[in-house]
């Protein structure tokens, strides 16, 4: 049986037969301070021991693809800042949720010791190493529900935040950007913009259905983690871009040309992996995400089309990643915004299908061809005639 919650008329939060969590919860233990960093050491059956306030859906949906029955959070798995959903994939999964024991946990667990969770403590062994808040579908319900209500001044800072730093970025709208000199070539082409957002894997997944991969082939560049989604689908990314902390060796080394999102001033977090790894790169300097710049590259390099999976345009979606504002990006949609789709239209827009006039002159022209053959060809004509004097 599994979860099934929803909102009701009014919007608020309400459970049909969830699955609920056990009551004690024993396995080895794996404690991270960056979740998306965390996942790729978790196995199967492990509790995951994190430091994430407002736990976003895609790094729930990460931990729960990895495997793990329990994940004990430093922080809280909703402030109540907003009405954040992403505790409540793991919930109605039924893994065991523990929050809000602080983060010296982070420093006292050893990784891959096996640990208890029982009910609002967890245990090493019969001593108690951290206590805190269990967390169920209902609990996190009545969370969201509540959060709701703060909902106004959360608006009314995130717009302040966004309209402060939209004086601060508006060259990206007006300024002639320096581009990098790629390798690959943009112009008059497709391009799919792929990002580590929520429902990236299943747009994929339609898109692919769809034939839009195979037959449009459009030049494909992963914003991160967005890399490793494609590789994933045994596409390799023509491109990544990023700061490259959520990026795998394996994309890395894919033979995909990098591009180091550089902020102003020339800080660019991501340089240091790859001079380590002895990987070759791109600097881009700009203000704003990753996922801006790859879109503003494309445009500048020509594109087409930019076809965008995954990525960022909600207030919740930047709260989820910890951003104040969304400037940067509204300068960027701005921008691009007339070659810009998103990739559930694509899917609904573009069909792979034989028509039936297309079929009809494929028939036709093939019949042409035979007649023609049976005309100029002596030996064929002469076992037409011996089959009609036959009868």
């Amino acid at each position: 049986m599994t979860a099934d919650r929803s909102p009701d008329n009014a919007g608020r939060w309400f459970a049909r037969a969830p699955k609920s969590d056990p009551a004690v919860v024993t396995a080895p233990a794996r404690p991270g301070r960056r979740t998306k960093e965390l996942v790729s050491q978790l196995r199967p059956g492990d509790i995951a021991v994190i430091d994430h306030e407002d736990l976003d859906p895609v790094a729930a949906r990460s931990l729960l693809a990895a495997g793990v029955v329990g994940v004990v959070n430093a922080a809280s798995f909703v402030s109540g800042r907003y009405p954040n959903r992403g505790p409540l994939v793991l919930a109605e999964a039924g893994v065991a949720l523990l929050d809000g024991v602080g983060s010296a946990v982070l420093d006292e667990v050893v990784d891959g010791e096996p640990l208890t969770l029982a009910g609002t403590h967890l245990l090493r062994g019969d001593d108690r190493l951290a206590s805190g808040h269990r967390q169920t579908v209902s609990s996190l319900g009545d969370a969201v529900d509540a959060a709701r209500g703060s909902m106004g001044e959360a608006l009314e800072e995130f717009a302040e935040n966004t309209l402060a730093y939209l004086r601060r970025e508006q060259h990206l709208l007006t300024d002639e950007l320096d581009m990098p000199p790629l390798r690959t070539s943009m112009m008059g082409r497709q391009v799919l913009v792929v990002v580590r957002g929520v429902d990236y894997r299943d747009d994929l997944q339609v898109l692919r259905r769809s034939g839009y991969l195979a037959e449009m082939r459009p030049v494909l560049i992963g914003v991160d983690g967005g890399a490793d989604a494609l590789l994933e689908m045994g596409h390799r990314p023509d491109l990544i871009v990023g700061d490259f902390d959520s990026v795998s060796e394996a994309a890395l080394r894919s033979g995909a040309e990098l591009v180091v999102h550089a902020y102003r001033g020339g800080d660019a977090p991501g340089a240091a992996r790859l001079d380590d790894m002895g990987l070759a790169y791109h600097r881009f300097e700009a203000e704003g995400t990753s996922e801006d710049i790859a879109m503003l590259m494309a445009h500048e390099l020509g594109a087409e089309l930019i076809v965008a999976v995954g990525t960022h345009s909600s207030m919740a979606d930047f709260l989820d990643k910890g951003r104040a504002g969304m400037a940067s990006t509204f300068l960027v949609r701005m921008k691009v915004g007339g070659i810009l789709v998103d990739a559930k239209g694509v899917s609904r827009l573009y069909r792979h299908r034989v028509h039936k006039r297309d079929l009809a002159m494929l028939v036709l022209a093939a019949l042409f061809t035979l007649a023609i053959i049976v005309w100029v060809s002596e030996p064929i004509r002469l076992i037409i005639r011996g089959y009609r004097l036959t009868f």
